[in-house]
């Protein structure tokens, strides 16, 4: 019991020599990485960036080292950009969440078996707080290997114009912003009471079409899509917690940006919603 106890306190490489069998892969190490970001369930950690520290250490597929190419090795920069692409996919409520997903693009290296990740948060009080995950291929092997998302089509609508009739999938919906709705005095409060206003109407929608799915998160979106499904789309989330999103609640501003993500085949615009000029997906009016 001692010796798990002390390994489950020691350095991920600890664990994963631990846990090796009388051949040990080779792996490679990251060793108190410091990163800055913007991740907590509590509204008193949003928009206040903390820091994370990261370490990994990777088993790797036997490989020869003594051919001395970097080009047949799993890079040190590998690691880090596994952290700071997920860091900048989206904003995360959670630790676990983020480990697992930065664990998922580390393994989808062909070098790469068996991955031990730590995260732990620095700012949080006068300790560290953090998880520690243990992934292999075999976890991500089948579903989670996903076929590519389809080019939808994002259907839009303005006030004049929000019954679009049947969309046929793949679709995205984007609803419009209801003309009545709260006022805020602040433009933080605003853009949330107007995103919810959005999502109202979106709700609206999918209960008068039961063809229709409303979709919060991008996981939910590209399920959707893969099934070729039409859907709406409630749009706070993603746009909260996407580094990059439009921080407007504009119809036709969050329909381009969300066509451009998606690399959608085409926008039709219904009514009276106007598209952005610069917008670099073809724009159909219905």
């Amino acid at each position: 019991m001692s010796d798990e106890i002390t390994q489950a306190f020691a350095h991920p490489e600890e664990r994963a020599k631990a846990m090796e069998g009388s051949n040990p892969p080779d792996r490679l190490s990251l060793r108190d990485y410091i990163v800055s970001a913007d991740i907590g369930a509590f509204q008193v950690e949003r928009g206040q960036e903390q820091r994370l520290r990261f370490n990994v250490v990777v088993e790797l597929a036997p490989q020869n080292a003594a051919d001395d190419d970097v080009d047949l090795i799993l890079s040190y920069d590998r690691l880090t950009e596994a952290i700071g692409a997920e860091l900048a996919a989206e904003r995360l409520n959670l630790l676990e969440t983020l480990a697992d997903n930065i664990a998922a693009r580390i393994l989808a290296e062909p070098q790469a078996e068996r991955v031990f990740l730590r995260i732990e948060k620095l700012d949080r009080g006068p300790y560290a707080l953090g998880v520690e995950i243990v992934r292999s291929r075999a976890d991500i092997a089948g579903p989670a290997v996903a076929a590519e998302t389809p080019m939808p089509v994002v259907h839009v609508s303005g006030q004049g114009g929000w019954q679009i009739g049947r969309a046929q999938g793949p679709a995205v919906v984007v609803p419009p912003l209801p003309e009545k709705r709260p006022m805020a005095t602040t433009g933080v409060a605003q853009l949330r009471i107007d995103l919810l206003a959005m999502e109202q109407a979106a709700w609206g929608a999918a209960a008068g079409d039961p063809a229709l799915t409303v979709v919060a998160t991008r996981t939910e979106l590209d399920w959707a899509l893969k099934q070729g499904l039409a859907v709406v789309w409630a749009p706070s989330k993603l746009i909260l917690d996407t580094p990059g999103a439009p921080q407007v609640a504009d119809a036709g501003v969050l329909a381009c940006w969300l066509a451009e993500d998606l690399g959608a085949a085409k926008i039709v615009a219904h009514g009276d919603v106007a598209i952005p000029a610069g917008c670099r997906v073809p724009v159909e009016r219905a």
